[in-house]
């Protein structure tokens, strides 16, 4: 009678992590075959036995067992072989080490070069101050055969040892032999090891067997043309065992040492670049091509090493990603899925009484109709979905089987925009299955993805768990994270066109019939009954709750702190009483600040929500309602305002004429700290900023409330800088914040004369882009457009960069708040 006993999993925490070496012996015994020659494939295809492609290392191919295993492609993970090398070379990763031994031990007996007194102190059991005591020890051989020329233990003379990067040593003027190094290295005693903390021998650092990766880490493809490309570690692996013959034929033919000593130079550049491509101070090994080669140390590290590209982050399953579009009709909490992807991507649902019929009605509709599904997973096993055996996998279908369904409506998924610069660049989304062949976004979502639609790719992942799932609606909703953990204020709303539509509805004089006010908010809300005319003002308050009131002041007129609330002609200041609007124009502010910040605070994510959904398709009603285009001809001044710019203009250059010649007679008054050449150029860029200015406000005031204004005063979009360039000035283009220097000897172009400091032939553009520019004109802007590009280029590098390395440096640290403490204050 047999005892049946529970399988207890028992957890283990990894205490540390050793890196060593693997001694020629280990190296021999790990191996499954010797490698001595450098063909692969003989003329009929098959790999040549003791080649490179020999099947005792492995197979990568279907239908052939591996001749050490016998396991087939899939089940047998490779098999190290081994290449016994004629002569023996440094192992390149260990080249500091080895010169660091070298020094501190003696070139005869090879004792460690402390004197035995003071070694009695380091000779002490491993525990936590070892590695102490064993640098100390070190410290001190390496004092004392650099200030000593004799051993302290056999009295040898010594003599200084040079390393020459990457791989060579001198002794004094000759150069020390690999052989010469090991012998030495075999001298030192196991007691010195342990005083220096080295756990290995020495002797290990330098190769006399190189082991050879299995096949499966060095696979070959064969292209179209029927021909194999070899992986470049067998490239190399392959110049390895050419010199290595050719360093042996050598030596057996008697040829001279200098030849021998050539080769054996190549044989260790080879191996020193199969392990590490990337050396300082020697070439690194190249394709025909002229493209370096990727071996191993250039496979693990960098950005597209093994680490960060295979284990740190990888490609996943249960993902898709396209370009992303924009739909205003979907709730912010919603993300379109093309059909295509819904087909793909799968959700396992187990069965239950109250989901059997319709997952056996997707069942019937097979994995290429949606909504469909692909797999049943039952006690038995996986089943695949097909034509022939739908049917018979419905009828049986049972409770407790899952179903690998398609990705349906409602279904919780993460979407991400790269890069992911916050938490909220990965934000959960209800699914929503249409048409076409793009997700679509709300566009009020735009602004934490960082998103536009100019050919934006974003991903979609959808978690395989009801944990995963239900952690991902709580935590990770859009309508969660509206407020910026950043600065505290919503960071999701209305932008763009929302803000303009909104500006149109609740400005003073917007009427509308009940019909009209009907067409607006339709789906939306309810009007109130027995009402025939409403402003625009009493349809965005049925957008809010009764409780609301709050009043702030928006972004329409710079001027209203010198005037009063109830006398402001620009309705720059917005009150809402008891969830009525009761005055001022609700812009950028409205849409994206003080009101849904109270609403999300007062009556939570739900309401913050509807209010977004609901303001911005509002506005977008009222934008098409009424209309909103921009045209050349808004720009356009009449005559007194044009001349009054040019006077102003003028009038600057004529000053910054003033400020040369004072210069050049010595009168300019230096600025403290400054030479008076550039105490010149900070008067002139002043001069001339201040003109930009003064001819923008003209044009603002003479331009009055026209799309452009409209756009950049509400906060929709631009500023008043735009409108003042695009009607007025262009204004001095700047080059690492200076006026523009360079170009030819003493002169910006050749148009100018030597020598000319003036405004226009460093980079004051006086023309407005409606007027144009001069190709002069046009040459300065360029080059101030083109730095503002290449900066931004750069500084996106940076500081990427930089954030990462500073995740690195924090990544352990955890900040939390004792609630309890701080209740006492």
């Amino acid at each position: 009678m047999g005892v049946i006993m529970d399988k207890i999993s028992v957890r283990k925490k990894i205490d540390r992590i050793e890196f060593g070496l693997f001694s020629s012996k280990m190296i021999k015994k790990l191996s499954a075959v010797k490698i001595h020659t450098p063909n692969t494939y003989d003329d009929d295809g098959y790999p040549i036995e003791g080649g490179l492609m020999d099947p005792r290392l492995g197979v990568i191919d279907p239908g052939i067992r591996c001749k050490t295993c016998g396991g087939r492609l899939g089940e047998c993970h490779g098999h190290f072989g081994h290449v016994e090398l004629t002569r023996p070379v440094i192992h390149v990763g260990y080249a500091k080490e080895v010169y660091s031994l070298l020094r501190v031990t003696c070139r005869a007996c090879g004792k460690l070069m402390v004197p035995a007194e003071d070694l009695k102190g380091y000779i002490t059991a491993q525990d936590d101050s070892s590695s102490k005591r064993n640098t100390e020890a070190l410290d001190v051989a390496q004092k004392v055969s650099d200030s000593e020329s004799k051993c302290p233990y056999c009295d040898e003379p010594q003599i200084k040892i040079k390393f020459v990067r990457p791989y060579s040593y001198y002794e004094g003027e000759n150069n020390l032999l690999v052989t010469d190094i090991r012998e030495r290295f075999e001298k030192i005693t196991d007691e010195d090891l342990n005083c220096m903390g080295l756990k290995i021998r020495p002797e290990w650092m330098i190769m006399g067997i190189i082991p050879v990766l299995p096949i499966i880490a060095r696979p070959s493809i064969t292209l179209e043309s029927s021909d194999r490309s070899e992986d470049d570690l067998t490239h190399k692996l392959v110049d390895i065992l050419r010199i290595n013959q050719r360093l042996e034929e050598n030596i057996n033919s008697g040829a001279p040492q200098l030849i021998i000593e050539d080769l054996w130079d190549l044989l260790q550049y080879h191996i020193a670049t199969y392990f590490d491509n990337g050396i300082t101070g020697i070439p690194p090994a190249r394709h025909r091509s002229g493209r370096p080669l990727k071996t191993i140390a250039q496979r693990l590290k960098g950005k597209e090493g093994r680490f960060r590209n295979n284990l740190s982050g990888k490609r996943v399953n249960f993902s898709a990603r396209t370009v992303v579009g924009p739909d205003p009709n979907i709730s912010i909490n919603e993300v379109v899925v093309p059909y295509l992807v819904a087909t793909e991507l799968t959700v396992p649902e187990e069965v239950t009484v109250r989901n059997i019929k319709r997952l056996k009605k997707q069942i019937l509709n097979g994995s290429k109709v949606h909504p469909g599904a692909h797999n049943v997973l039952t006690g038995f096993g996986r089943k695949r979905i097909m034509e022939d055996n739908k049917e018979e996998i419905s009828k049986t279908l049972e409770e407790g089987d899952v179903v690998e369904r398609h990705l349906s409506d409602g279904d919780v998924v993460i979407f991400n925009r790269q890069p992911s610069l916050h938490k909220q660049s990965m934000m959960c989304h209800h699914v929503r299955v249409m048409p076409h062949n793009t997700f679509r976004l709300n566009t009020a979502v735009c602004s934490p993805y960082n998103a536009d639609f100019d050919g934006d790719e974003m991903n979609l992942h959808v978690p395989q768990s009801e944990e995963a799932m239900a952690e991902v609606d709580i935590l990770m909703k859009v309508q969660e994270n509206i407020i910026s953990p950043r600065f505290g204020e919503p960071v999701i709303g209305g932008r763009h066109d929302h803000i303009t539509g909104m500006y149109f509805l609740t400005k003073n004089g917007s009427e509308f019939t009940r019909p009209e006010a009907l067409e607006l908010v339709r789906t939306l809300m309810k009007l109130p009954k027995g009402k025939e005319k409403f402003s625009g003002k009493d349809i965005f308050s049925l957008l809010l709750p009764k409780d609301i009131t709050v009043t702030y002041k928006n972004k329409l007129c710079s001027k209203c702190d010198l005037c009063k609330e109830e006398n402001c002609e620009k309705e720059a200041y917005v009150s809402i009483k008891n969830g009525k609007l009761v005055s001022g124009i609700i812009d950028s502010k409205g849409m994206t600040g003080i009101p849904l910040n109270e609403l999300f605070i007062r009556h939570g994510s739900d309401v913050a929500r509807e209010f977004i959904d609901n303001s911005t398709r509002l506005s977008i009603r009222s934008f098409m309602k009424h209309g909103f285009s921009i045209g050349m001809d808004e720009q356009n001044l009449p005559a007194e305002a044009k001349e009054k710019i040019e006077i102003i203009l003028s009038d600057a250059e004529a000053r910054a004429d003033d400020l040369i010649n004072a210069y050049h007679r010595g009168e300019l008054v230096a600025v403290p700290g400054k030479s008076p050449i550039d105490s010149l150029e900070d008067s002139i860029m002043g001069v001339l900023g201040k003109s930009r200015g003064d001819s923008g406000k003209i044009a603002e005031e003479y331009s009055g409330m026209n799309s452009a204004s409209i756009m950049a005063k509400t906060g929709a979009r631009g500023t008043l800088l735009n409108l003042t360039q695009m009607a007025a000035s262009v204004g001095q283009q700047a080059v690492r914040g200076k006026r523009i220097k360079r170009g030819y000897h003493y002169r910006t172009l050749s148009h100018f004369e030597r020598g000319d400091v003036s405004a226009g032939a460093n980079g004051f553009v006086r023309s407005s882009f409606q007027k144009g520019l001069s190709p002069t004109e046009y040459f300065f802007h360029s080059m101030g457009g083109r730095e503002s590009l290449v900066d931004t280029a750069i500084r996106t590098g940076r500081s990427g960069y930089m954030q990462r390395r500073l995740i690195n440096a924090l990544q352990d640290l955890e900040v939390g708040f004792v609630w309890r403490s701080l209740l006492r204050y």
